[in-house]
């Protein structure tokens, strides 16, 4: 299969990624002109992220049964009409139904997504590919934010939202034209029992956890880094730029990893027990910076981003192709779907617990109690992981 087949997977991951931050940061630019309190832009940010913990293990499974390339497309039309429908709408409240109805399309085509990439790798490519995949996730995390404050300073939501519907329709296109129909594979008849065995099987939670702790890291760094910067008398400016070097070491990583990966010169337990250890020490320069001014806080904070994108980088390829070594092809979507599931309450729970710690001890404790998570994932994976099928 040439790799041009996939691009429109790779165009549909950064969509996922790049939808989902611009709107974000342009719900909180924007909540002053909005007339928005501060539980109220919340609660908007929040609904994309509930909309895709609800329905991406569903999307996913369903994806099994009715063909993968047919909800990846569904998905992007729905994603597409929703913010087509928000430029004729205003105010809070269709603001709302919009984040959800992107949130809620994105469930569709974004575990979906991932499954066409593991169904249409070869043998002993599944790392190179996810890692071309997850690179592009990482720039769409990047660019959203800055493509999204471009947009909003030109003409406003109404901008942004066109832009996202012009986008989610040409890939739709793209990817009806371009990706290959993907076989829906007759199932075994399977019991809740055996549901329970595969997803509690340790060669599914291990990775699912290294996924969820890396995700949960990206989202405190997202927003700890330019607060940290501000902290200490740097800045918004450095903050924002660290944030930026840590998707660009991530994006630039990825494919590297798959590629030894797949070559034999990286196994996934070791490779992803490291990049655990990284994402560890990443967050400790974080939270040694947070309690520092000047050019020491700036150095740790661009260390910081180095640790944090590349042990991202080294954890992501390596997580999901441990998970597609465990899986039958006809089950893709559903393991596909419950993973990335993982990554969302990852995603919710890193901001919270470090939150949560930071009001009692402060800052540096909430990040150092992240970091431990971290590291803690990193010692059972070393330990507990063992050799899936493509842990070469």
């Amino acid at each position: 299969m040439r790799d041009t087949q996939r691009w429109p997977l790779y165009a549909a991951g950064f969509l996922s990624a790049a939808g989902a931050h611009s709107v974000a940061a342009g719900v909180g630019a924007e909540s002053g002109s909005l007339g928005l309190r501060i539980l109220t832009v919340g609660i908007l940010l929040a609904l994309y992220d509930v909309a895709e913990v609800v329905l991406k293990p569903l999307f996913g499974a369903l994806s099994d049964r009715v063909g993968i390339r047919r909800v990846i497309v569904a998905g992007l039309v729905g994603f597409a009409l929703v913010s087509l429908l928000g430029t004729l709408l205003s105010g809070p409240l269709a603001l709302a139904l919009v984040r959800l109805g992107q949130g809620a399309s994105a469930a569709a085509f974004s575990p979906a997504s991932s499954a066409a990439v593991a169904r249409l790798s070869p043998s002993g490519t599944v790392g190179r590919f996810f890692g071309r995949y997850g690179s592009w996730k990482s720039l769409g995390y990047a660019l959203g934010p800055l493509a999204g404050a471009g947009l909003l300073a030109w003409g406003g939501f109404p901008a942004l939202l066109l832009a996202l519907a012009v986008a989610a329709a040409a890939i739709a296109a793209w990817v009806a034209i371009a990706v290959p129909v993907i076989e829906v594979l007759p199932r075994p008849r399977a019991t809740l029992l055996d549901l329970a065995r595969q997803l509690g099987s340790r060669r599914f939670l291990l990775p699912v956890a290294a996924l969820a702790v890396t995700t949960g890291s990206l989202g405190v760094a997202v927003g700890f880094l330019p607060l940290t910067a501000v902290r200490s008398q740097l800045g918004v400016l450095p903050g924002m730029l660290a944030v930026t070097v840590l998707a660009v070491v991530s994006s630039v990583v990825q494919p590297l990893v798959g590629r030894r990966h797949d070559h034999g010169r990286l196994a996934a337990r070791a490779g992803i027990a490291g990049g655990l250890a990284l994402v560890a020490l990443g967050v400790v320069a974080l939270a040694v910076a947070s309690g520092l001014t000047g050019a020491t806080s700036a150095a740790l904070l661009l260390a910081a981003a180095l640790l944090l994108g590349a042990g991202i980088g080294v954890v992501t390829p390596l997580g999901f192709t441990v998970l597609v070594g465990v899986t039958p092809p006809e089950r893709m979507g559903r393991t596909m779907g419950a993973a990335e599931l993982g990554r969302e309450l990852g995603d919710a729970g890193g901001p919270l617990l470090v939150g949560a710690v930071a009001t009692a001890v402060g800052i540096g404790g909430g990040l150092g109690a992240l970091a431990a998570v971290v590291a803690g994932t990193g010692i059972l994976v070393a330990v507990l992981l063992g050799h899936a099928r493509q842990d070469a």
